[in-house]
């Protein structure tokens, strides 16, 4: 298994990219692929976790389905670095936003990521550790999204292990403290690229606005995608 087939990607060595982006959702693991990627191939199809590779302005990239919360996110993050060689891992998703200064459309880019995972907590062995992004990419991604006057806002989300959780005044707290949006795998992701000394990112389109009770149609949710991955392959390029 050192260089694939693991039980979950079916690939070797090779079939993936340095970089890969991570999406949860297969299908828009295939739209990334087909409308921004040349030369994409598929790489993965296991339990219809689609994946693929390709280029973007010449650059290899792959992108891989990791479904939705920590766990399926984690075995994915693990395999993809472990057996394939992955040495930057972009999540690109989306979140619910929490605050006032965040809006529907915006795009988050995560410097850090707070949880209430158990899961996280043993990746980081029992240890309370603040999941951060890689610096570089980091500042890679905000020099992108001006020079494409995307509206983006940079600072810490929330990573949830319930989508429906027990209680909605945590959102309130979370607010309070200044975290800009709530999803299910940015920590996970930090954690796990610490803990195995890769680089990683977290991108997220706000697609509900949890302060103001609005989400965005489907035509909005294609439109501000579009604006997330530009930020995203302008920050595989500028890596190279």
């Amino acid at each position: 298994m050192d260089n694939g087939p693991t039980p979950h990607l079916e690939g070797t060595r090779g079939d993936y990219a340095a970089t890969v982006l991570v999406p949860g959702d297969p299908k828009r693991a295939r739209f990334i692929a087909e409308e921004y990627f040349d030369d994409a191939r598929q790489v993965n199809g296991v339990r219809g976790a689609d994946g693929f590779t390709g280029t973007f302005a010449g650059v290899p990239v792959s992108v891989q389905a990791v479904g939705m919360g920590v766990p399926s996110a984690a075995i994915y993050y693990t395999e993809l670095i472990r057996f394939y060689g992955a040495e930057r891992l972009i999540r690109v998703g989306s979140c619910g936003g929490l605050t006032e200064q965040t809006h529907l459309g915006d795009l988050i880019i995560a410097s850090g990521a707070g949880t209430d995972s158990a899961a996280v907590e043993a990746i980081n062995e029992g240890l309370v550790l603040a999941p951060v992004a890689d610096w570089v990419m980091l500042r890679d991604a905000v020099e992108a999204a001006e020079a494409l006057d995307v509206a983006h806002h940079v600072g810490q989300v929330f990573t949830a292990d319930l989508f429906y959780g027990p209680d909605d005044e945590t959102f309130d707290i979370l607010a309070r403290h200044g975290v800009l949006g709530v999803e299910m795998e940015i920590a996970a992701l930090y954690a796990i690229a610490a803990a195995e000394g890769i680089r990683a990112l977290g991108l997220l389109t706000v697609s509900d606005d949890i302060a103001r009770d609005e989400r965005l149609s489907a035509a909005e949710r294609e439109k501000t995608i579009d604006a997330m991955m530009q930020v995203a392959l302008r920050t595989v390029a500028a890596d190279h």
